[in-house]
């Protein structure tokens, strides 16, 4: 069973920037990188994992997500990087209601456990936020690190202030 390294997009892969969904306005988190590679070439698939509720808000459509999303795969390509999948929440409680994919919801995870077989007890997710780490901990993801320059707790198994604390 191969185990994933799962990712959460905006503020972990790329710099966090209000809904985000312009190839232009994309930026790399430092580290993400170096990350992605030492996972990758210890065999870990790479999945996103992304809640984007500025397609529900109408900030941006399907179609543009996309777009960037497919830019995004062949950038990481370009530097040796395959990312398997990224699975998004286009939803907003307040605005569609409750659903199963959108974060603190294991919907995606789960997802991804069907459609690769994934061994989730040696699966990593890294997150920025609190749900992030609840919905992988639902899914039973067994190490879950919080990327956080200002929590001081968390029910992630590790805080770091950055991604290279874990090259």
């Amino acid at each position: 069973m191969p185990k994933a390294l799962f990712l959460d997009r905006d503020g972990v892969v790329n710099v966090e920037k209000n809904y985000l969904h312009k190839i232009e306005e994309f930026e790399l988190v430092e580290g993400i990188v170096e990350v992605c590679r030492a996972f990758q070439d210890n065999g870990y698939l790479i999945i996103i994992v992304t809640n984007q509720s500025g397609i529900s808000r109408g900030y941006y459509s399907e179609e543009d997500f996309a777009t960037l999303s497919q830019w995004m795969v062949e950038h990481f390509k370009t530097l040796g990087i395959i990312i398997t999948h990224i699975y998004h929440c286009p939803h907003h409680e307040s605005i569609d209601g409750v659903c199963e994919c959108r974060k603190p919801e294991p919907g995606m995870f789960l997802e991804a456990k069907k459609e690769y077989d994934l061994d989730m007890p040696h699966s990593v997710m890294i997150g920025d936020n609190e749900r992030d780490i609840e919905a992988a901990q639902r899914a039973g993801v067994g190490m879950n690190i919080l990327l956080s320059t200002d929590a001081n707790q968390s029910k992630a198994n590790r805080i770091i202030q950055t991604l290279m604390e874990l090259v």
